[in-house]
């Protein structure tokens, strides 16, 4: 047997040692809870989550300032509505939170501002105002979201409303 031979030979015992041994070792405690987490309980039905059946909320969140005297309550946007090439402004909560407040037609003052949810757009709104000594309006279109009676969005565009377009 040659020299090569013999060391091929105790490079694959070597290996079927290792082998051998990783299938008697018992599984970590972490590993057999991650496989009782994985197997399906044969009693429990697999369910979806169903949406929520209740009324339209109202908007208990949006301040005096935002409703024309002795208006109507106003019923917030269901979840995943979008709001599409609306125009209005950044504006802060009492708390910190940036809101989007629409810009109101003069008459109805229907949409109560929507709270703004952090990502790289609001970060880009947040620069465009901070570089501005003038009042900058937005055109935003994003999702909406509901939570507890308020109506938050998730801007997907944001562009910088310009003079010429104020004046049409």
């Amino acid at each position: 047997m040659s020299r090569t031979q013999l060391i091929m030979l105790v490079v694959l015992a070597s290996i079927a040692a290792m082998a051998l041994a990783q299938e008697k070792r018992e599984p970590a405690p972490a590993d057999q809870l991650l496989e009782q987490m994985l197997k399906p309980d044969a009693g429990a039905k697999a369910r979806p989550v169903q949406p929520v059946d209740r009324p339209p909320a109202q908007d208990r969140t949006s301040g005096a300032g935002a409703v024309a005297p002795d208006a109507q309550p106003i019923t917030v946007m269901r979840e995943g509505s979008f709001i599409i090439d609306r125009v209005g402004r950044l504006t802060r909560t009492g708390d910190g939170q940036m809101e989007f407040s629409f810009e109101a037609d003069g008459r109805s003052m229907q949409d109560p501002p929507v709270i703004i949810l952090p990502n790289l757009k609001l970060m880009m709104m947040e620069d465009a105002v901070a570089g501005h000594n003038r009042d900058l309006r937005f055109r935003i279109t994003g999702v909406v979201t509901e939570y507890k009676g308020r109506n938050y969005v998730l801007l997907d565009k944001v562009v910088v409303v310009q003079d010429e377009e104020r004046q049409m």
